[in-house]
Parts: structure tokens; C-alpha cells; sequence
């Protein structure tokens, strides 16, 4: 793997971790808070599979 998929990789446990927390926090799935974080964490997964699909 490329230092660059490591750092998606980061920036997605990163995310995944801050929408957890801010879950415990509001205690709500559809806060604007945590359906933002969860929106920018979809795109970063989806931009990680992608990448991972190419390189087969």
C-alpha cells in the first residue's frame, strides 16, 4: 500500500471516531452533526474503494 491509502485510511478512522463520539454525545444517528461526519466518512470510503477496486 502507498503512504497515500494509509492516510485515507487515517483520515477514515479519524471520521469514524468522531462520528462515534459526537453519536455518544447527541445520542441521535440524524443529528446535523453526525449525518455530516457520516456523509464526509461515506465519501471517504467510497473514494478507498475505489482506489482499492483499481488496483486489482
Amino acid at each position: 500500500m502507498t503512504s497515500r491509502s494509509h492516510s485515507l485510511e487515517e483520515e477514515i478512522r479519524i471520521l469514524r471516531n468522531r462520528m462515534e463520539q459526537l453519536f455518544l454525545q447527541e445520542k441521535s444517528f440524524t443529528s446535523d452533526n453526525v449525518v455530516e461526519i457520516s456523509s464526509k466518512l461515506d465519501l471517504k470510503i467510497n473514494e478507498y474503494m475505489k482506489r482499492r477496486s483499481r488496483k486489482k
